[in-house]
This record gives structure tokens, C-alpha cells and sequence, in this order.
């Protein structure tokens, strides 16, 4: 047995053992939740009336780490929800309930109809109450390696699936959808090339649902699986699509004797950026050469991470080089519904001048990096890995080090609005019929 392989199976003996202690563990630890920073996730727990402050220490000052962006880290889910922030203190005042403009009509129709056509024991399994820490325990690891809760489209009639595809056409467009029936074919693809099927497929990605869907009322739905993860949260007509995972083992398979490439608009944008940069502003940007075969910092499990600003600020960069910045953040936030779109970056360009972009690794068209890009208002990593389970598919193993064949990209709300968690607590603190 190869070194690689020894390791292999060391790691993935870590994480069975943290998947079992967060099981054991942690749903106890759920009900001690309390204040603010806890209000969204306690399914328990009655609102409170009195607004606590949110920019007190959050519960815990270190980073968090998810091994390969996907399964627990040293840290359990036990903690209060908290969100990312830069130091351990949230920032007040940035999101609140105001008037967005979006149509959420068709998704919240499209979402009563999927649950509609749904089972009485579908519904029982997919169906949470709308502070549910099910919200938190997405993954992307495989299922094999942690398992699920909700309906998986393997549990779906065709026209139950029908209806999981119209809800992500109401919410998602269609570059959106197109990325996440890529990922999954992708996913499936690789599995029947290594005889891995049984966990590497295209019908193990699971839904639940989170509240009851409504226009005026708060609620929301997730998709969860191997490298895709949608979080879509829902109030009135402000929408909040975060986190999401996007990503792939590799990013280009043939099937069928067709080329099928997925998360190519991130690393296109993420090569534009850094390319554009005069060699000073690299000399600022990179804060490493040396690219790990890891790099991520808030995938799964990491709600909290606490990571200081680091690279080149917006400030520091030209009016085009800006351009190619947002850019990145329009790759991922380009796969909602234009409306959502538009408010989303509203929001990103509102704290430009706020925002930091770090690289790791080289800056050459195949080069493997990794980029962060983070301000008050958004997180997003874009990290080529090493091989994981999947590398067998395109001839690599993990001592092969990292390539743009296996990307990990992760867009969070940091400041506490993930999941629309700030927007949720407002909404409990101000709604008559909560107080």
C-alpha cells in the first residue's frame, strides 16, 4: 500500500469518527441554543422580544476548518450560530427588511407544488420548521461518508423530480441550472468510470424545505450533495442565496462523446483578475506562493470562521481592474434569477471599496490557486484541490498536489446573514404577530 493510499484511508477514518460525534453529540447541544446569534436555528426556541447585541464576541475566536471544504472540522456543530466575521464581532446595520423588488411569486408556487406532490412520509422526511439547524448541516461530502436528511431525488417519481426541477428553475437561472445538472453528470459520470456508483451518482442529492412557503412569510430550501449545496432563503421579496458550494471532480469529462465542463466561469474570472494586476499589486495580492492541497477555509461546518482581511483592497485597484473583481462575484452570483442577481450585487458594490482579494499559488492559465474574495458582505473561495475519491477519473492521485481538474468554491453572506439568519432575527424582533 502507497503512502497516498495510507493516508487516504487515514483521513477518511477521521472523518467517519467526527461524522459520528457530531451525530451522537451534537442534536442534544441544539436546544441550549439561545440570544440572537442563535434565534434562526433552534427549532424550540421562542423568539425573543428584546434585540440582543450583535456585535458581541462571537462563541468561539477560531477559525474553523472543514476538511476539504465538505465534512465537521475540529469544531462540532454544537456552537450558536454566528456567522463569518473578521475578527469575532459582527458588524451592525448592514442587512435589513426593506423593499428588493424581487419576484419570489413563482418560487414560493413552485415550492407548494413540489411539496404538494410529495408523499405524506416525503413530506414528513423533507419538511423542517423554518429555525431548524438543519439549515447548517449541509456537506459536501459524498453521501457515503455523510449521510442526508430530506428526499433524495433517488426517493422521487418522475414527476415528483419534475417538480425538485421547476422549483430550481423558479429560483435559479439558467446558467444556474445548467451548473448544477453539469456538477450532478459530472458526479455520476466519474462515479460509473471508477465502479463507484453506489455513492457517485446523480440522484443523491437531497431536498428539504424549511417553513412553510409563502409571500409574506419567512422560509426557505436546500439542496444538498456531493459538490453542490443551494441554500435559498425567503422574505417577502428579498431573497438571501447563501452558502452555496459549487464544485466538481474533475471540471471536464467526456459522456457520451460529448466534453462536459463545469466551474469554468470562476476560474476564468479569478485568472482574469489576477493577471490584470501590475506586478506590485501581485507582490500585495499573493500571500503565498505555495499552493496546499487544501486551501479553503469556510466550507461545511464553518458558520463561524473568524479570518482577517488579507491581500489587496479594492482600493488599491484600477476602474478595470474593479471590473474584473466584481467579475468573480458575478460568476456566482449570476447562477439566481436576474432580480436576485442584481440586488446581490448591489449590495457586493455598495462595500467595493471594503473588499479584499487574496491569491494563493501561481497565476498562469493552468496554474492551480486559490482566491478569496471578502468584504462585510460577502465571502467567496474559489481552491483548486488535490484529487479526492474521484481523481481515479482523470489520472491523479492526491500526491499529484493540486490542479484546476478538482475546484471547491464556496459564496457565504458573512456578518451573520447567511441562511437570511440577520434578516430572520429582525423579522422575529419586528412582526406584531411574533411579539
Amino acid at each position: 500500500m502507497t503512502d497516498s493510499e495510507t493516508n487516504g484511508i487515514r483521513e477518511a477514518d477521521r472523518r467517519s469518527f467526527m461524522r459520528r460525534v457530531f451525530l451522537a453529540g451534537g442534536a442534544t447541544a441544539f436546544t441550549a441554543m439561545g440570544g440572537a446569534s442563535a434565534l434562526a436555528f433552534a427549532d424550540d426556541a421562542t423568539p425573543s422580544a428584546t434585540p440582543t447585541d450583535s456585535a458581541s464576541p462571537s462563541p468561539s475566536a477560531s477559525a474553523t476548518r472543514a476538511p476539504g471544504g465538505g465534512g465537521p472540522g475540529v469544531q462540532a456543530i454544537t456552537e450558536d450560530f454566528f456567522g463569518l466575521t473578521t475578527d469575532g464581532r459582527r458588524l451592525d446595520d448592514l442587512f435589513t427588511i426593506h423593499s428588493q423588488g424581487v419576484d419570489t411569486a413563482p418560487v414560493v408556487a413552485a415550492a407548494n407544488a413540489f411539496l404538494a406532490g410529495l408523499t405524506d412520509t416525503q413530506k414528513k422526511a423533507t419538511q423542517f420548521t423554518l429555525r431548524s439547524t438543519e439549515w447548517r448541516t449541509w456537506s459536501n461530502l459524498d453521501p457515503g461518508e455523510f449521510p442526508r436528511k430530506g428526499v433524495s431525488l433517488a426517493d422521487l417519481s418522475d414527476t415528483q423530480n419534475a417538480l425538485g426541477t421547476a422549483l430550481l428553475k423558479a429560483a435559479l437561472s439558467a446558467d444556474g441550472l445548467e451548473t448544477t445538472e453539469k456538477i450532478r453528470r459530472i458526479n455520476n459520470a466519474a462515479g460509473e468510470l471508477l465502479g463507484k456508483s453506489d455513492n457517485f451518482n446523480d440522484v443523491l442529492f437531497y431536498w428539504t424545505v424549511m417553513g412553510t412557503p409563502s409571500e409574506t412569510e419567512p422560509w426557505g430550501f436546500q439542496l444538498d450533495g456531493h459538490h453542490l449545496v443551494v441554500n435559498y432563503f425567503v422574505l417577502g421579496d428579498q431573497v438571501v442565496m447563501s452558502p452555496c458550494f459549487w464544485g466538481s471532480e474533475p471540471t471536464s469529462i467526456e459522456i457520451d462523446g460529448e466534453t462536459v465542463s463545469v466551474c469554468q466561469e470562476e476560474v476564468t474570472a479569478s485568472l482574469a483578475f489576477i493577471q490584470s494586476l501590475t506586478a506590485d499589486q501581485r507582490a500585495t495580492a499573493i500571500i503565498s506562493a505555495t499552493k496546499a492541497d487544501e486551501d479553503m477555509k469556510a466550507g461545511a461546518f464553518a458558520d463561524n470562521a473568524v479570518l482577517a482581511y488579507a491581500g489587496i483592497r479594492a482600493t488599491a485597484l484600477t476602474g478595470a481592474q474593479k471590473k474584473k473583481l466584481l467579475a468573480v462575484a458575478e460568476a456566482f452570483v449570476d447562477r439566481a434569477k436576474a432580480d436576485v442577481a442584481r440586488a446581490r450585487m448591489a449590495e457586493i458594490r455598495a462595500h467595493l471599496d471594503d473588499t479584499y482579494a487574496a491569491w494563493i499559488g501561481g497565476t498562469g492559465d493552468d496554474d492551480p490557486f486559490y482566491l478569496r474574495v471578502h468584504s462585510p458582505v460577502v465571502w467567496i473561495e474559489v481552491d483548486c484541490q488535490a484529487a479526492g475519491p474521484l481523481g481515479g477519473a482523470y489520472g491523479k492521485t492526491r500526491a499529484d498536489g493540486p490542479s484546476q481538474l478538482h475546484i471547491h468554491s464556496v459564496i457565504r453572506t458573512p456578518n451573520g446573514n447567511d441562511y437570511g439568519s440577520e434578516l430572520l432575527r429582525q423579522h422575529y424582533l419586528t412582526s406584531p404577530h411574533h411579539r
